[in-house]
């Protein structure tokens, strides 16, 4: 995953398989079979729709664990990751373990199938409805050199649901996390999970960044995939490829076609 964010040619598609509440959580359903069935039916729509990558994220377990999460929800990620890879060999596929439990992604990364993690704060403390949150950049890339030297990892900068402990600028945010951190690549989004980004934060951190590969973090759509294209690497995108762009509904691959051929240009 890390040489392709560098690799010219059509920006990436990165589709989320939203899992299920999972054991533990407090809207578990009982069966981790269906949890898995429907994390691979997401995973074959995005693959067969022209996702260049996917992501599996413990999006269904609200209200989150601000840093390390239980057992069983490592456990069943590690099962979610290898199934959705035997649905799609041939695509990388990462892991983001909700609410900020990086060392948990990178584990993943050393024992799965997994390639790449996205660490919603990786360096700085963001506010969130977890309480404050901080990176810790310096103990995940040395661990990712002893255990995973080949994970990518993709940084949220100011994370959606969060908002930045002081007064600091996002292009300062994005400095220290690509420079100083070491991310591979910076995550752009909305202020919550499924609002557009601005492209004026594409620009401001460009100008200071021209280096760092970009990616939107939420939001993008077949209506405004045109307008981010020219400041993007690619994207990372779930709930507008979902049936009737509801984010509890399932990947509807004509939704993630018409995405493709768009964000494509």
């Amino acid at each position: 995953m890390r040489d392709l964010l560098h690799v010219p040619g059509r920006p990436l598609l990165i589709g989320v398989v939203h899992l299920r509440p999972t054991p533990g959580a407090p809207r578990y359903g009982g069966s981790p079979a269906s949890l898995l069935e429907e994390a691979c039916a997401d995973a074959e729509a995005l693959r067969v729709g022209g996702a260049d990558a996917l992501i599996v994220e413990n999006f269904g377990d609200a209200p989150f664990y601000g840093d390390a999460v239980p057992a069983e929800t490592v456990a069943i990620l590690a099962r979610a990751v290898e199934a959705v890879h035997g649905v799609a060999p041939e695509l990388p596929v990462g892991v983001n373990v909700l609410r900020n439990d990086a060392r948990a992604g990178l584990g993943l990364c050393a024992a799965t199938a997994a390639s790449f993690l996205r660490v919603n704060v990786f360096v700085g403390a963001m506010v969130t409805d977890q309480g404050i949150l901080e990176g810790r950049a310096a103990e995940l890339t040395r661990e990712r050199a002893r255990l995973a030297p080949d994970a990518g990892i993709l940084a949220d900068v100011h994370v959606k649901h969060a908002v930045p402990l002081g007064q600091e600028p996002l292009e300062d945010a994005a400095e220290e996390a690509f420079r100083r951190g070491g991310a591979d690549a910076l995550i752009l989004s909305g202020a919550r999970t499924g609002s557009p980004a601005d492209p004026s934060d594409f620009a401001r951190v460009r100008e200071r960044l021209p280096e760092a590969p970009l990616l939107v973090g939420s939001g993008l759509d077949a209506r405004n995939a045109s307008a981010f294209r020219p400041l993007a690497r690619g994207a990372i995108v779930g709930t507008s490829l979902k049936r009737g762009g509801r984010v509890e509904e399932p990947v509807e691959e004509e939704r993630v076609r018409a995405l493709r051929a768009v964000w494509s240009g």
